[in-house]
């Protein structure tokens, strides 16, 4: 059993949240069954033989690659997605064997540090004739920029993609120049197209006419920030008919300030814990609200509106399962 959102009340929040991650952790989803039952299954298992590909990634550069062997995937998220899209790797960032839920097949795979700090020394002796890296900065702390790292690799001669992945859209888009490498179309209708499917399925859902208000909250041990709809759960908030918050309060952004959310009251508060110890980051969130006596009177906190999110499905991008947070999501606000 995989509990992928609880809701939660101030007082007994780290607890009550911690003891969800602890099951969350027990589950991996696997593929829908019967996805590509159309395809004979000798065919769907055969090697790679798109050849050679030329595409244009997400910082505007042309990469051309031949069907590539050996791969080292920079993020947990693209490692996995590498793997989603019939590839096979030779190496792989840290928090691609810390996150269960992305759980590799590939065998032998080599750690090449974290995503934030990576090793050029151990990617380049990997040998690698592919390397997909974020062309994205951020992460923990602000400092991951592995585009720092991408003009060695290119000087080497090593063939480096950059992707940018927030939203579905963006996953999307990368896995399908994941498939086009591959030359397996199968898994990007697998893996793509239907979950696409079932996302807009989740959507029609959405009642005519209710635009309920929201804030999206990032806790961890040392403070709180505020998502705009730009974020990966905003987004999702906003293809579910939500009006973000903090879309018109931009300051909230930069500043937590729990005084403009008690002025607020939104309907709904969803809180996506950060960090290497999730009860330690709803702590720190319970310390900066419940002792303030307005928090309880917020309508969201009141009526059990209060929510908290499984990082898997809300931080690290879930891939395949993006349909599953769609469906937290709607069930939360309209169940």
């Amino acid at each position: 059993m995989t509990i992928i959102s609880q809701r939660i009340v101030p007082t007994a929040v780290a607890a009550s949240f911690a003891a969800t991650m602890l099951l969350a952790g027990c589950s991996t989803a696997q593929p829908e069954a019967g996805a590509d039952a159309g395809a004979p299954k000798a065919e769907a298992q055969s090697a790679p033989q798109a050849g050679a590909v030329t595409f244009t990634d997400d910082t505007g550069t042309e990469v051309a690659v031949d069907n590539p062997q050996r791969v080292v995937a920079c993020m947990g998220s693209f490692a996995s997605m590498w793997e989603l899209a019939g590839g096979t790797l030779v190496g792989a960032s840290d928090d691609a064997f810390t996150l269960s839920d992305y759980d590799l097949k590939s065998e032998n795979v080599q750690k090449v540090g974290d995503f934030a700090n990576l090793n050029l020394e151990s990617i380049i002796a990997l040998e690698p004739d592919f390397v997909i890296m974020t062309s994205g900065s951020g992460g923990r702390g602000g400092d991951s920029n592995q585009a720092d790292l991408k003009a060695a690799l290119v000087a080497s001669n090593i063939p480096v993609a950059c992707f940018q992945v927030t939203t579905f859209d963006d996953y999307l888009r990368m896995l399908r120049t994941c498939c086009d490498v591959t030359g397996r179309d199968d898994l990007y209708e697998q893996n793509g197209q239907a979950v696409s499917d079932r996302i807009e399925a989740v959507k029609a859902k959405v009642p005519a006419g209710e635009e309920p208000s929201a804030l999206v909250l990032t806790t961890y041990s040392g403070g709180t920030r505020v998502q705009a709809s730009s974020t990966m759960t905003g987004a999702m908030l906003a293809d579910l008919g939500v009006k973000n918050l903090a879309d018109e309060n931009p300051s909230l952004l930069k500043d937590f300030s729990l005084e403009s959310i008690i002025e607020m009251d939104p309907d709904f508060i969803f809180v996506v814990p950060m960090g290497n110890d999730d009860a330690a980051a709803m702590k720190a969130l319970e310390d900066q609200t419940a002792a303030n006596p307005a928090w309880s009177t917020l309508s969201a906190v009141r009526d059990g509106r209060y929510v908290a999110l499984d990082p898997h499905l809300f931080q690290y991008k879930p891939n395949e399962r993006w349909d599953q947070s769609y469906q937290v999501l709607f069930d939360a606000l309209y169940a």
